[in-house]
Order: C-alpha cells, then structure tokens, then sequence
C-alpha cells in the first residue's frame, strides 16, 4: 500500500514556527496550487492545501521561506477525528510533509528567483 502526496504551490502566508506544550516544533502553511485546466467560464481555478510541517522541515522551512515563495511539498495523507463537548465527533483529513523543496525565494533586490 501506498499514502504518497506531492504538491507545488506558493504559501499563502508568511510561515510562522510554532511550539507544542511539549516543546515539539511545528508549523502550519497553506499552499495555493492553480488546477491544470479550465472551469467552464474558462478561468483557471486555484486550491488552497493546508499542510503541517513538524520538527527540521518545519525550522527549514521558517528560516528559508516567505510569503508568496514556491515550495514542493512530499507528505503522506492522515486522517484523525476530534469529538467536541457534545459527543459530536469530527473527522480531518491532514497532508503532514515529510520534505519541502525550496522552488524559489527572493533576491536581495526583492526580486523573485528561482533555484535549484
């Protein structure tokens, strides 16, 4: 069996590291990844993916990335359920990164640029 996830995207927002309250490092970043083809106005749509980082990948990712950057993400897919007070369980499905790819980052000049 399989459970391989791999996306590119820009991230959404500046990427902020977090700390559990055992200490554990994580980070939240959403990817918006423009769909391949056209709706049927013919405007292409985009989908926004939430991804959590944790650990190395997520200190990496906080020292190298910005706002608006390129990143591929390689990940696995988990499920988990949350029941609230009331006995309501709720069910997320999350994408946790195993590996970001830096796809681009800015120049000194602001400028966007590309590496590899």
């Amino acid at each position: 069996m399989l459970n391989q996830v791999v996306l590119v995207g820009r991230l959404v927002k500046e990427p902020i590291l977090q700390k559990t309250d055992k200490n554990k490092q994580f980070m939240l970043i959403t990817l918006a990844i423009p769909r391949s083809f056209k709706n049927s106005v013919g405007e292409y749509e985009t989908d926004f993916v939430d991804c959590i980082l944790w650990d190395g990948v997520a200190k990496s990712t906080s020292e190298y990335c910005h706002k608006a950057d390129i990143v591929g993400v390689k990940g696995r897919i988990q499920s988990r359920n949350v029941e609230d007070n009331d006995g309501n369980k709720k069910y997320y499905t999350d994408i946790i990164a195993e590996r970001v790819t830096f796809l681009s980052t800015k120049g000194e000049d602001g400028s966007k640029k590309v590496t590899n």
